[in-house]
């Protein structure tokens, strides 16, 4: 799950429940495949990697073994989280849409945080970022959760237990107006704390960015890099850029 503005109470009041909502083990596949992409689309073996919108830094627990991180989030909750799961890498609060720190990394991964890019020139903003933070021939890899082409509105569930407490979330993704560049997904959450306490309900509406295959690679070419898009095994579309 993506990284989004501070208004959202999940990323705020609610972090700390984030590893049993979304917890670090269900990403070892997927980091596994961005690392083997990194690799793939590197033409030297990458060293310093910039993550933008690392959240509670999931990704980052399975990748910081194979690359130097640097993790970058809006939240300075989920800034709190991933200290505690990843306290040798280092950790910044930023915006991707405007971060600047006068630095270079071999390549600039971003994970499903891009979906809060919710117009283009938002999106064009990170890809922005991404690029002045790549060095020469370093890689940008953007994982969407969804193109225009691939949207479908469906529902899903999950959630964890501790010895102390539990979660179950239902998240249900639905486009109210196709015409526009969003969608949503209304979460609801339900919380035992501790684990025999009666349930607590929350709620909430995150806004999404939807875009077309065409879009991302034009404004990735727009933006500097030499773009492609590449399939994952999930069924979802990864764009790489690479700054010649």
């Amino acid at each position: 799950m993506p990284s989004t503005p501070k208004t959202a109470r999940l990323y705020d009041e609610l972090a700390s429940w984030w590893p049993l909502l979304s917890a670090p083990a269900d990403y070892a596949e997927e980091a596994g495949f961005a690392r083997k992409m990194l690799l793939d689309a590197s033409p030297m073996a990458p060293q310093t990697v910039l993550e933008l919108g690392s959240g509670g830094g999931n990704n980052a627990s399975h990748l910081k073994a194979h690359f130097q991180l640097t993790l970058v989030d809006l939240s300075q909750s989920m800034l709190d989280v991933s200290g505690g799961l990843n306290p040798e890498c280092e950790h910044i609060l930023g915006d991707m849409r405007r971060l600047r720190l006068a630095r270079e990394f071999d390549a600039v991964f971003v994970h499903d945080a891009i979906m809060y890019m919710t117009t283009e020139s938002d999106l064009r903003l990170a890809m922005e970022t991404a690029f002045i933070h790549c060095k020469q021939g370093g890689v940008a890899l953007l994982f969407p959760d969804v193109v225009r082409e691939t949207f479908v509105s469906l529902t899903t569930h999950g959630g964890h237990d501790s010895e102390e407490r539990s979660i179950r979330y239902f998240e249900w993704t639905f486009d109210p107006d196709p015409s526009d560049t969003t969608y949503t997904v209304d979460f609801v959450y339900l919380m035992r704390e501790p684990r025999t306490a009666p349930v607590r309900v929350e709620n909430e509406t995150h806004v999404f960015g939807m875009f077309s295959r065409n879009d991302w690679l034009r404004l990735l070419t727009e933006t500097g890099f030499s773009a492609r898009m590449e399939p994952d095994p999930w069924g979802r579309e990864i764009f790489v850029g690479i700054k010649s």
